[in-house]
């Protein structure tokens, strides 16, 4: 597939995602807790922007090109809510005060957005060469949703043991660690030998997770589009967003109960669509997944995910309310 983007095009991309990583060192210089409003504000930037390109993809380089583009989109920006739920449980591990919590999401946005562009390049090269990439990519999607439905039916609990974490393992045999912050500091000299501070523990635990999501979310827009650009924007566009989307979701997140379940079906749809592109290289009569079809796909999984997940919040609070009813006195019932 020929990419959409000149070197021009590339050039000016690549400016405004570090003009606006610029903008966002600016914005958490001074370290402060994340009202909501400022949150919003953040998220509802960070959603317009990207959609507002798609307008330009969509009537610069035609509607196949657009399509691939928004469905891209929706498909790292869902990916990227599962990412903000990890997030919170390391940061919640760590224990990152409330106002160090922004600067520790953007150095992991910056190692995601690095992580992503070498996986990235690397793909569009082993894809112009070798078809059987497809099907590496497939499976890929493929074992990582069964994984995530495997672990959404056996209800398994997401914890994190800050000691046992092999990052933090590896880091401590280097250098010791403080026992406190020391604002956004990632050593400080402690007892007359430098040390690291937890908060550049957590930074690297981020960076680390950022490997493992990178691994899943470039081979499933790979799926959906074999553009490189698109491929890259998509990721940049929603990384960006992930900052402030955290402070908005944060609370919110537990409600989607079966979040995983969707993801699962989502990653094992493109999983699939993979596979068959690729035996439609080697035999042409093995039919193709349109991107549209992939779309609807990926809308309907999405409502469902979300529909199931309302009515399982309000059936959990029916059930406590009733329970708390059944232990009341007779006469009050």
């Amino acid at each position: 597939m020929t990419s959409i983007a000149s070197p021009t095009l590339w050039f000016i991309t690549i400016g405004v995602v570090v003009a606006l990583l610029a903008v966002d060192f600016i914005a958490t210089r001074k370290p402060h807790e994340v009202s909501m409003r400022e949150a919003i504000a953040w998220s509802a930037f960070y959603v317009a922007l990207p959609l507002t390109f798609g307008l330009y993809v969509w009537n610069v380089h035609g509607g196949d090109r657009g399509l691939e583009y928004y469905t891209g989109y929706l498909v790292e920006k869902t990916l990227s809510v599962d990412n903000l739920f990890v997030f919170m449980l390391l940061l919640a591990a760590f224990a990152v005060p409330e106002v160090l919590k922004q600067r520790v999401l953007l150095y992991g946005i910056i190692g995601a957005l690095v992580l992503r562009g070498i996986f990235i390049a690397l793909g569009a090269v082993a894809l112009s060469r070798f078809d059987w990439v497809f099907l590496v990519f497939g499976a890929i999607l493929l074992l990582t949703g069964v994984k995530l439905l495997r672990d959404a039916i056996r209800g398994q609990e997401h914890e994190i043991v800050v000691a046992e974490m092999r990052v933090v393992k590896v880091m401590r045999r280097f250098m010791p660690v403080s026992d406190d912050y020391e604002g956004a500091k990632f050593t400080v000299v402690k007892d007359g030998a430098r040390a690291l501070t937890p908060f550049a523990l957590v930074t690297v635990a981020v960076f680390a997770t950022d490997v493992v999501f990178a691994v899943d979310s470039v081979p499933a827009v790979y799926g959906i589009t074999g553009d490189p650009y698109l491929v890259f924007v998509t990721n940049a566009f929603a990384l960006l967003g992930l900052r402030a989307l955290y402070f908005v979701l944060e609370g919110a997140l537990g409600a989607l109960a079966h979040l995983s379940y969707g993801l699962a079906a989502i990653l094992g749809f493109i999983g699939f669509k993979l596979v068959l592109h690729w035996a439609h290289l080697v035999w042409p009569s093995v039919p193709d997944v349109p991107t549209l079809v992939s779309l609807y796909v990926i809308v309907g999984i999405l409502a469902v995910t979300i529909t199931t997940s309302l009515v399982a919040n309000r059936r959990a609070r029916a059930r406590a309310d009733h329970g708390l009813d059944e232990d009341a006195p007779v006469g009050t019932r």
